[in-house]
């Protein structure tokens, strides 16, 4: 699915399908998601009987990073009715996310970034200010994914 061009696409077109099964409906656009990263570890070893006086690095296990989504608050309840069924121990609610890129025309996605079996982790309310009548109120979902793909 990644589609390849000669220069870079922007950062700002992309679609959040948190897999709930309506995809019919928007449930608010999402200004900024981060934190989407692959780490892999290494060790080193070195056997008694190496010829060289120095470790080699040896492939370890990978972990990927927790992912925060941003919206502007809207009024749906989706994303706390989510976090509220698995803290109340429905843990059967694990989803297969998909963040999909697209270019600047909407012409469908360029890249899909999958996180499965995503769970949330921490959902943050606005921060409220009376004094301030120019920002707009942003809630955060920290979701934690097993692993990170991308098509």
């Amino acid at each position: 699915m990644a589609t390849q061009r000669d220069n870079p696409y922007g950062s700002f077109n992309f679609l959040v399908d948190f897999a709930t099964g309506d995809a019919s409906t928007v449930r608010g656009g999402f200004q900024e998601v981060s934190g989407m990263n692959i780490e892999l570890t290494s060790a080193e070893y070195r056997a008694g009987n190496s010829p060289v006086n120095r470790p080699v690095k040896v492939n370890g296990v990978y972990k990927v990073g927790d992912v925060t989504f941003k919206r502007g608050l809207i009024g749906a309840l989706d994303l706390y009715q989510w976090i509220d069924a698995i803290r109340t121990g429905d843990h059967s609610l694990l989803r297969t996310v998909h963040v999909s890129l697209q270019d600047e025309a909407h012409n469908g996605p360029v890249m899909t970034w999958t996180l499965l079996n995503a769970r949330p982790l921490r959902y943050t309310v606005p921060a409220l200010n009376a004094k301030s009548g120019s920002e707009v109120a942003i809630e955060e979902l920290v979701l934690s994914i097993e692993d990170l793909s991308v098509e």
